[in-house]
């Protein structure tokens, strides 16, 4: 439900912003200042997830938690599309998302929300369960009735 109501009321949002600013510095200038923080937006998201890629290949090879490390590359992937859509109130969630200090709170915000049951980087060791499950087929040739020892029977 609150997925349908961030769909509804962001592009009024949007609108209504639109009409208040071009009304008080003009169309050109607002359409001007639209392409400018795209541009901008997307010079800062190239730089940051270039830089969170670097901690996400950092946390693996050093065998760590990379829950914080992809969280932060997965909002600045979600800044730069808020960034190119056209608008201001998109633009303001875009920019807020490139802050590293916004993206500490909104994680820890969110790690108090989802609750991980295990998480293990290595393999569970094959030493820990002594039970061996497999199948089997008897490939002995057949023996007569009288090689066979006494209460065993052939099915």
């Amino acid at each position: 439900m609150w997925l349908f109501v961030a769909f509804l009321l962001v592009p009024l949002i949007e609108i209504a912003l639109f009409i208040q600013i071009g009304g008080a510095i003009g169309l050109g200038l607002t359409l001007l200042i639209v392409v400018i923080t795209a541009v901008i937006g997307t010079y800062l998201v190239r730089a940051q997830g270039i830089q969170a890629l670097g901690q996400v290949k950092s946390s693996f090879n050093q065998l760590q938690d990379p829950s914080e490390a992809l969280a932060h590359g997965a909002m600045i992937l979600f800044s730069g599309a808020l960034l190119l859509t056209p608008g201001f109130f998109t633009d303001a969630v875009g920019f807020a998302l490139l802050v590293p200090g916004v993206r500490v709170a909104v994680f820890n915000w969110a790690r108090t929300r989802i609750k991980v049951s295990t998480f293990s980087s290595h393999p569970t060791p094959p030493h820990q369960s002594e039970a061996i499950d497999g199948t089997y087929e008897d490939v002995t040739p057949d023996r007569p009735q009288s090689d066979q020892p006494s209460g065993w029977t052939k099915h």
